[in-house]
């Protein structure tokens, strides 16, 4: 897909602004919060501050094309456990750990705790974001 931005756009504003994709979010604008994390050919990135001359002829994937219908085991998972509150934060939550599963299908504590890390929720459900992703783990 092509659109015609500035080549520094981030790919954040190019998503929401130019594509009508609005699940992934904007937090802090300098990639601290994990709001915004989008799947860059297949890797967690944070995309409020990567500009789209770099992903040219990249896969992207946001949130809505983790799954079709809302069924990816993650997005299961985190109603199972109740874990959005305000959920700003949970498309970024999610886009985490979904690359990590994919890349470690039975993580540890250890693990979760460390592909996690910097992903801020205001409302502090990291006990059940890590419960979900544990769950996720075993149904995926």
């Amino acid at each position: 897909m092509e659109v015609d931005v500035d080549q520094q756009t981030p790919i954040l504003w190019v998503l929401r602004d130019h594509l009508n994709l609005y699940g992934t979010k904007y937090g802090c604008g300098v990639a601290a919060c994990g709001s915004c994390v989008v799947h860059v050919d297949g890797v967690a990135t944070r995309s409020c501050v990567l500009p789209v001359s770099v992903v040219t002829d990249m896969e992207i994937t946001t949130i809505e094309g983790l799954s079709k219908n809302g069924d990816h085991p993650l997005q299961k998972a985190w109603l199972d456990h109740d874990v959005p509150q305000c959920g700003f934060c949970q498309t970024g939550q999610i886009m985490t750990a979904a690359a990590l599963l994919k890349d470690n299908p039975n993580p540890s504590e250890d693990d979760i705790d460390l592909a996690m890390d910097g992903n801020i929720c205001r409302c502090g459900t990291y006990t059940r974001i890590k419960a979900a992703i544990k769950t996720a783990s075993k149904n995926g």
